[in-house]
């Protein structure tokens, strides 16, 4: 999350989008600079945690949206940056936020059809910057000493509008 929040260079008074919020936690922790979060998610869980957690982090520039984001995201006009965790229409969400967006659309992703789809849309729409993986392990006990198992590595898609 800290890498994806680097890459979206947010500054003071940005006002940004997070599709497929979840929890809420990139919503919130971007919240601390930014003038306005707009959190979508189409999951109603989605929704019910990322409220809790906006509502228990005083979070109160952040506004949580139930609704599919190619649906939603037309209606919030421009935007400073974009954080993509999740969508159903990824490509359509891209094409929709690289219109709407002046500065970095950021897509996470943990499947290899999910980066080569980010990756192609950026790439054909002339936005494409970079993919960053991100490797962690975490450690656990073994006999008197310890391993590390590996965490599944998170791919991040830099795209830049301008």
């Amino acid at each position: 999350m800290a890498i994806s929040l680097f890459k979206l260079a947010l500054k003071e008074g940005d006002i940004i989008a997070d599709v497929g919020c979840g929890t809420g936690k990139v919503s919130i922790e971007a919240s601390r600079t930014c003038e306005r979060v707009y959190a979508i998610d189409v999951r109603d869980e989605a929704i019910v945690a990322a409220t809790h957690n906006v509502a228990e982090s005083c979070a109160d520039n952040v506004k949580v949206v139930k609704g599919n984001a190619k649906e939603v995201l037309p209606g919030l006009g421009g935007l400073n940056g974009a954080f993509i965790g999740g969508s159903q229409d990824l490509e359509e969400v891209i094409r929709i936020l690289s219109e709407q967006v002046k500065g970095r659309i950021v897509v996470n992703a943990v499947l290899l059809r999910t980066l080569h789809r980010a990756v192609s849309t950026m790439q054909d729409l002339g936005i494409f910057e970079e993919v960053i993986q991100v490797s962690v392990s975490r450690s656990y006990p073994l006999a008197d000493s310890f391993l590390f198992r590996p965490i599944d590595p998170v791919y991040i898609i830099i795209g830049r509008c301008k």
